[in-house]
Formats: structure tokens, C-alpha cells, sequence
């Protein structure tokens, strides 16, 4: 019954709410100690993926790769992946960081970008890494929406992921797409949707410029929340009728009980992004690999506590169940 009772975070006294929480780690976090180098490869649909990697040494790859994905329309260079990162490479791993279609500074090639159940760019980052380099071990890393993708990845067809890939730990995951995203649209939330409306909305209007005949923006300064958008881009644009049949397929919950590898999700009880459909505490307790923590506090990809070493909760707790019992 892999309910996590207690946790083990506790807000410093500056971080007194959930929505300060989320705010301050995500404008005023440097995490500037971390050095990418930065690999593009092409995918077989013909499109790019840009990998940052941040290796022990350059000479022999590490035993170990932790693999992050960041949230939406996050990247690699954003505070909460670097400071994993930072924590992967302290632990002894090598990290590799990889931005979705569209999210790494460049357009990219196609009509499709990227969407919060699309697996099978994961797998392809998973899969190169180990021809590249071979490593013993893959541990799987992912916030909000990335936390969504690495989920869904793990559960919807266990059998692809390879044996390398041990455990998985994410954060702030909005299992049920279809009621957070009804959830963010609440007028006390609109602050962060507006926010997201904006850079997706002018990735619309590059992927106009690059194929005019493909896509239609005349409606697109219409669109408020993320249903209509979804509705009108996001779904069509990634093989789906619609915005509900794109949360129904694309929603990380339904295929939580059929993950097979011991993953830590934890979500704030004051996550200013989740409704309660984001808490699958049924399906934890009924299960032998997910791991459901739900500390009172954290915010939305949060868990700051200014400590002395940078290190924020998240991460900590990310490599003491990453590491906890690793089978070899």
C-alpha cells in the first residue's frame, strides 16, 4: 500500500501559501552552477530533438542517467530542471535534460510539436541515450506536465520500456488533464494561465509564419482557455478529434496501475494547479510501484526550503527514492 504517510517538507516561514510557493522558486531561483552540452538529433519523422547533457566526465559515461522533463512550455535552461540536474550529478549520475518540439529556442520542423501525453519522444531520448552510451541504469525525472508524460510512459505499455530504466520520481503531475485544466481556468489561477496563453499562442503564430496553409491563427487571440486552445490546436495538430478525446487518451492516471517499476509521485495538497481528481490515492493503495506522496505544502513545482546548499525538496527527495534499494 505505497501511500506515503508523512512527508518530510516543511516551507520556510517566506513561503506561506501555495501560490508563493509556486511563484518565487520560479522568478527568483538561480541555479547557475550547472554547464549543458547541448546534442541535436534527428528524429526518424523528421524533425530535431535538442538533448542538454551534463556528464561526470567526458571520458567514461557514469554507471547511472537520470533523464529529465520539464512542464509546460518549460525547457532544460528552467531553475527546477537545473536544480535536478545539479542533484543527479551530485549523487553520482549523469543527467541529460532534453526540451520538447518547439521548447529549446527553436522552431521545429513540423505541423506537430509537442503535447502532455506524447511518449514516444521520451522513449526515443530513452533509447538513444542507451545506444549512445550504454549506461547500467536509467532513473526518470519529470515535472508537472513532464511528470504527465513520464507517468503515462511507464504505464501505457509497460513492455517497451527498457530494462535499464529502474525507477521514476515526479512532481506536481496533473494526472487528470481534463479537470486541471478546468481547474487553472479559476479566476484565482488566471495569473498563470494567462501566462502560459501567451507563449503558446505565439508559438501558433511561428508555426504560422513557417506553414500558412497548415494554420489558421484568425481566431487564435479568441481563445482564453486551455479546452478552446486544445480544441482548436493542440488536439488536431497531434491526430485527435477533439480536446476531450486528447485528455482522455492523454491523462497519465488511467495507466497508473499498470506501471511496473517503483515511481514516487508527489503532489501538494495546496498546489494551486490540481483538483482532487489529481490525487490517485485509490490507485497507490492498491499498488506495488506507485508511490503517492502529498505533503500540505509545496505549491506547483515548488518545495523550496533555503537551505544553504541551493538544494530544494524536490530534489532531495527524488534521489533518496531513486536510490533507495536500486536493483543492479
Amino acid at each position: 500500500m505505497p501511500l506515503v504517510s508523512t512527508s518530510g517538507y516543511q516551507p520556510p516561514m517566506y513561503l506561506f501559501n501555495g501560490h508563493i510557493q509556486t511563484i518565487v522558486p520560479s522568478l527568483w531561483r538561480s541555479v547557475p552552477d550547472v554547464r549543458y552540452q547541448r546534442e541535436r538529433v534527428e528524429t526518424e519523422d523528421g524533425d530535431f530533438l535538442d538533448l542538454d547533457w551534463s556528464r561526470l566526465s567526458t571520458d567514461e559515461p557514469a554507471d547511472t542517467l537520470g533523464i529529465v522533463s520539464h512542464g509546460l512550455e518549460g525547457s532544460a535552461g528552467r531553475p527546477y530542471v537545473r536544480g535536478m540536474v545539479r542533484a543527479l550529478n551530485r549523487a553520482g549520475f549523469d543527467a541529460l535534460a532534453w526540451n520538447y518540439r518547439s521548447c529549446s529556442g527553436e522552431m521545429n520542423r513540423l505541423l506537430r510539436s509537442y503535447h502532455l501525453g506524447d511518449t514516444d519522444d521520451l522513449d526515443f531520448v530513452v533509447r538513444h541515450a542507451l545506444s549512445k552510451l550504454r549506461y547500467r541504469r536509467i532513473f526518470l525525472t519529470g515535472f508537472s506536465a513532464g511528470g504527465n508524460v513520464t507517468l503515462k510512459y511507464l504505464g501505457e505499455n509497460p513492455e517497451r520500456v527498457p530494462r535499464e530504466v529502474k525507477r521514476a520520481a515526479v512532481f506536481s503531475v496533473p494526472t487528470d488533464l481534463k479537470s486541471s485544466s478546468n481547474h487553472i481556468s479559476r479566476l484565482e489561477n488566471r495569473l498563470y494561465l494567462n501566462n502560459f496563453m501567451k507563449t503558446l499562442r505565439e508559438k501558433i503564430r511561428q508555426k504560422a509564419e513557417i506553414m500558412p496553409d497548415k494554420v489558421d491563427v484568425s481566431k487564435l487571440d479568441d481563445l482564453r482557455y486551455f479546452p478552446e486552445f486544445d480544441d482548436q490546436y493542440t488536439a488536431p495538430m497531434h491526430g485527435f478529434k477533439s480536446a476531450e478525446e486528447y485528455y482522455e487518451h492523454a491523462s497519465s492516471g488511467r495507466y497508473l496501475s499498470n506501471i511496473r517499476i517503483p515511481t514516487l509521485l508527489v503532489n501538494a495538497e495546496n498546489d494551486p494547479f490540481l483538483p482532487p481528481a489529481c490525487f490517485p490515492r485509490d490507485v497507490a493503495s492498491h499498488s506495488q510501484y506507485v508511490f503517492l506522496e502529498t505533503p500540505h505544502e509545496g505549491g506547483h513545482v515548488g518545495f523550496g526550503e533555503g537551505t544553504p546548499d541551493g538544494e530544494y525538496y524536490s530534489e532531495r527527495r527524488a534521489i533518496e527514492f531513486l536510490t533507495a534499494e536500486v536493483p543492479a
